[in-house]
């Protein structure tokens, strides 16, 4: 996992990275820092080796592959783009900016260049074949995800770094300058804009937009909160903070939610960089637990089960209404782990070398492998099928067998 800093000089700032091997802070001015905040560790460990598993099972195959390109990205890569899928259509994008659409059966249908980093993608609209993506300069640009054809453009004053939700005709995203935006779907304007706070200081990304329900989007932010917001108007519904950063640095404060909030059964379950874990009830607005664990990436939920992976590679299980672990893997320490997904009845985490393993989520045991080439920042699943993209540039796609 790394991540590099944005401030309101986005660009010109030195970075934070967290890393399987390391913890670095650089401050503005060329100062070392090292930061202490709960769940970061100023120290050197090395990824752990894989062990063997005794009686592997098979539980996913293949069923697409290509290289979109991206062969000077490192492990060190912040962006996290993701691949596009809705009604077969499969649209990739590189970091290079070039945008390639599939059918179902996998053959390349079209392909453009826009010319620039893409750095958020991509989303794409069942209903409306529309798929959309931001690049480096903030643009915010529209396609035909069946022929490529390009629908509109707009100009954000920030860069977006994660994919955009498209909802109710609006695009909905979340800038890096702390501006949340919603877009018309049909014409790229601007129907409502909100601002957060942002801090002088924070991970560089942020949480894709989320559904809390029909007519209302969740995002998370560099401070720590979520707001519900009216997809159509714009209109805020409520703020709940989430992030608490401690400490006498800027640094040791930092609060971010960059891991996308779940949404599922009525409850919600969000993580932060500084270190909470947090269930609420829907239905009461009232916390059912708070955790202590630091994390960048989302969460996934299984009917029992809240499934978090740590800045330090543990996989761990809650119970979703109580908080109560589960049971915690180290199986994975150090090795810069994914989001977790629940992919059928297994738990799928990925790692730094591009291997995706997949748990039980009854024992916490590895049952089963697959590799792709390059590392894995994400994991997304549609129905029965994973999706990765790594930060090579490998797009691959995987099916349920069981």
């Amino acid at each position: 996992m790394t991540q590099s800093i944005r401030s309101n000089n986005m660009l010109n700032m030195k970075t934070i990275k967290t890393t399987a091997m390391h913890v670095a802070v650089l401050a503005v001015m060329s100062t070392a820092v090292i930061g202490c905040t709960r769940g970061i560790k100023p120290v050197v460990n090395d990824p752990v080796k894989l062990v063997q598993i005794a009686q592997p099972i098979s539980v996913l195959q293949p069923v697409f592959s290509t290289d979109v390109g991206n062969k000077k990205a490192s492990k060190k890569d912040p962006l996290n783009l993701q691949v596009g899928y809705a009604n077969g259509q499969i649209v990739t994008a590189s970091r290079g900016g070039e945008l390639t659409g599939f059918n179902a059966t996998g053959e390349r249908v079209w392909s453009i260049n826009v010319d620039e980093q893409i750095t958020g993608g991509v989303a794409v609209d069942a209903l409306s074949q529309t798929a959309v993506v931001s690049t480096r300069s903030g643009k915010i640009l529209a396609f035909d995800s069946a022929t490529g054809a390009k629908r509109w453009q707009h100009q954000l004053s920030g860069s977006v770094l994660t994919p955009a939700l498209i909802a109710n005709n609006r695009v909905v995203l979340s800038a890096n300058d702390g501006f949340l935006h919603g877009l018309s779907l049909q014409t790229g304007q601007s129907v409502w804009q909100f601002a957060t706070q942002l801090p002088a200081i924070s991970v560089r990304g942020s949480a894709a937009p989320t559904l809390l329900d029909n007519q209302t989007a969740l995002l998370a932010t560099a401070d720590g909160r979520l707001h519900a917001i009216t997809i159509d108007n714009g209109l805020p519904q409520w703020s709940r903070r989430v992030g608490i950063g401690t400490g006498s640095s800027e640094v040791e404060r930092m609060s971010d939610v960059d891991g996308m909030p779940i949404v599922d059964k009525n409850q919600l379950f969000a993580i932060s960089y500084s270190g909470q874990l947090l269930g609420i009830d829907l239905a009461s607005r009232q916390v059912m637990f708070v955790n202590e664990l630091a994390s960048l990436n989302a969460l996934a939920v299984n009917p029992k089960q809240v499934i978090a992976t740590s800045l330090e590679g543990k996989v761990i299980a809650y119970d979703r209404t109580s908080g109560e672990t589960l049971w915690e893997s180290e199986a994975l320490a150090y090795r810069d782990l994914t989001n977790p997904v629940m992919i059928g009845n297994y738990i799928a985490v990925g790692d730094l070398d591009g291997v995706i393993h997949l748990f039980d989520p009854a024992t916490g045991n590895i049952v089963s492998r697959i590799e792709t080439k390059g590392a894995l920042t994400s994991l997304q699943v549609q129905g029965s099928r994973l999706m990765t993209q790594s930060t090579s540039g490998q797009v691959a796609i995987w099916q349920l067998t069981r």
